[in-house]
């Protein structure tokens, strides 16, 4: 299939020649840049296919029937992948993007230009943050197609829309409190997570439930449906044997880590714990030369490698809170710095530096690596 009104669209994967069925005209693909033919010396090596990625009137077909499209974020982590997979007479679309004005024009751009013929046969959303289901509901209502998430995640997803009652915000502001967060910074994050949970659009009144293990079909390919803990309660991940494709959502992703945390609604919670057991158990379910489509930064290769740094990664950080905590015991919110010392963090990004702060913590305290003490209503952390 092909796309009008343009006479192109980048193909990275190899040259081919299209007959466009709508336009009953022959368009002609364009190689994207790739870094394929790079000879690597290891079979687990991270390698990048595509230096590039689309902009923002632009759609790769990064393997015959699945596309990646890029949607601009408004804060530091500036892009959301999404992905379309064949499917029938139409496509499936993973994720929809953040629920602003921004978005809609960007997708009303994509629907008018390289899209203008795709229907929309279902939404996947693999998870509840709002860069993800965000328009959800705008995506549904216009192509009146069915949302089919995990239970968990969905359910997050309406907590999320209706978590701004004046209990719950007692709850979040003791939490911080808790952690050694004085009453300004309190009421800084407070704010932001206000403000951030609510971007999505109303989400659609019923759903179609996908659970670990299921095995479901888009197109000609069958997905197995993978869920994982940490990031995100429930993330479904898709993954299908035959071509060797594996959706990561924003469980694995290739240039950063997945942001981690513990929140006022659970806040024992062991987040890191469940994530490393989800990395774990995806590093002996997958082979090692799937291609990794991430939600966040570029297509890749080398996902056990991916991984393995990615556990390394949390493990340095529990190194640096046990050095950190082992003479005089240190609240959460000293320990920020000790973490994230690379960069000023602006209040968007120390409501989720504190957050992974703690899961890190309540991580260690559970592996008995630290202790806590509590001292007129604030924790403090010493190294066992």
């Amino acid at each position: 299939m092909c796309f009008a009104p343009r006479p192109t669209y980048f193909f990275g994967w190899r040259r081919a020649d299209c007959t466009a069925k709508p336009m009953g005209e022959t368009l002609r693909r364009e190689k994207m840049h790739s870094k394929t033919d790079i000879v690597q010396s290891s079979a687990e090596a991270l390698r990048y296919p595509w230096e590039n990625h689309p902009g923002p009137d632009q759609v790769v077909e990064v393997r015959p029937g699945v596309l990646w499209v890029r949607l601009k974020l408004p804060f530091r982590l500036n892009h959301v992948n999404i992905y379309l997979l064949a499917d029938g007479d139409g496509w499936a679309m993973v994720d929809s993007g953040f629920g602003n004005e921004e978005s809609i024009a960007a997708w009303t751009t994509l629907f008018e230009g390289p899209l203008a013929h795709v229907k929309i046969t279902r939404l996947i959303v693999t998870h509840s943050h709002p860069d993800h289901v965000g328009l959800a509901g705008w995506i549904v209502e216009r192509f009146d197609c069915p949302l089919h998430m995990s239970q968990v995640e969905y359910l997050q997803s309406v907590y999320h829309q209706n978590r701004g009652t004046e209990e719950r915000r007692n709850a979040q502001r003791l939490f911080f409190r808790r952690h050694g967060m004085d009453e300004n910074l309190t009421d800084k994050l407070l704010g932001r997570g206000q403000d951030y949970l609510k971007r999505v659009s109303i989400l659609p009144p019923s759903y179609r439930r996908i659970s670990h293990g299921d095995e479901i079909s888009i197109g000609t390919r069958r997905f197995k449906v993978i869920t994982g803990g940490g990031h995100a309660l429930d993330q479904v991940m898709l993954y299908c044997a035959a071509d060797k494709l594996f959706l990561s959502a924003d469980q694995v992703l290739s240039k950063i880590s997945p942001n981690v945390s513990v929140w006022a609604v659970e806040p024992d919670q062991n987040s890191l714990g469940e994530y490393l057991a989800s990395l774990a158990s995806l590093t002996t379910t997958l082979p090692y030369d799937v291609i990794v489509l991430p939600g966040h930064g570029v297509p890749f290769y080398g996902l056990k490698t991916r991984i393995k740094q990615l556990a390394d990664h949390h493990e340095e950080r529990c190194r640096l809170i046990a050095d950190a905590c082992r003479e005089v015991p240190q609240t959460s919110k000293e320990l920020v710095p000790v973490v994230f010392h690379k960069h000023v963090l602006d209040v968007h990004q120390m409501g989720f530096a504190a957050g992974e702060l703690i899961a890190h913590v309540n991580y260690m305290l559970v592996e008995g690596r630290l202790t806590a003490e509590e001292a007129d209503g604030v924790l403090r952390f010493r190294t066992t």
